[in-house]
């Protein structure tokens, strides 16, 4: 009799679970916002951007990645096929896109050795990053993740062990970061600002761990032998799909 109470204890209706699930992330600590117009410089979208076309084009980015993995949370890398091809840019739009729901959270990772800029969203200093944790500089997730200034945000900078990062990366404990950071909140969304994918290992390493990999096209800088190159490295299985940026 005393287990089925304790069952009836801690079972929670679906809608019970969405409840105390938006009350956490309507509670979630921001440090402080950036301006609509501290965003506009930044090429950041928002629910006000004054170019309507392109928050919606983020929009149907964000529906077609959601269909693509049946509304599930996943870990998505976002890659170019060549350096400056813009994949921070596309990484930080789709992080904040999805951030706009206010159902949602989002994880932007950077993973991006050689052009790191993610920590310019970081809301005052950030002392520690991915590369910190994976060296075992240091031993809580927690203490490498930081507020930006985007509600529901969250950013996880490159951080200050870069140097071995293609072992890094490959290690036992990126798979078990990995695993942690998108089992732990079934609402978030995570991102990972890659190197480009034709030039870097590390790209390529880091493909294999997750859901699916955007691929950035910068236009009218690369032939469609590059594109198709940089396809079959990731395999179509794992590719979500092309996005052209100009």
């Amino acid at each position: 009799m005393s287990k089925i109470g304790e069952v009836k204890t801690l079972y929670q209706k679906p809608d019970d679970m969405k409840e105390e699930v938006d009350a956490r992330i309507e509670n979630m600590g921001e440090v402080d916002r950036f301006s609509n117009e501290e965003l506009d410089e930044r090429k950041i979208v928002y629910a006000g951007t004054p170019n309507y076309r392109v928050l919606n084009i983020f929009r149907e980015l964000r529906t077609q990645l959601m269909q693509n993995q049946q509304k599930k949370n996943f870990i998505c890398m976002i890659s170019s096929t060549s350096h400056k091809g813009g994949a921070t840019h596309i990484a930080t739009n789709l992080a904040s896109v999805f951030a706009l729901d206010k159902s949602k959270t989002s994880l932007l990772i950077d993973a991006n050795l050689y052009a790191p800029r993610l920590s310019e969203l970081i809301i005052g200093e950030a002392e520690t990053g991915i590369t910190d944790y994976l060296s075992e500089h240091v031993s809580d997730i927690k203490d490498i993740v930081y507020a930006t200034g985007i509600p529901r945000l969250r950013v996880i900078p490159l951080g200050s062990y870069s140097e071995g990062a293609a072992e890094y990366f490959s290690s036992e404990r990126m798979l078990k970061f990995v695993n942690e950071v998108k089992a732990r909140y079934p609402d978030r969304y995570i991102f990972i600002d890659a190197p480009p994918i034709m030039s870097s290992s590390e790209a390529r390493i880091l493909s294999e761990l997750v859901d699916m990999v955007v691929l950035v096209v910068p236009h009218g800088r690369v032939t469609a032998d590059m594109v198709s190159s940089a396809v079959d490295v990731l395999g179509k299985d794992k590719l979500a799909g092309l996005v052209y940026n100009d």
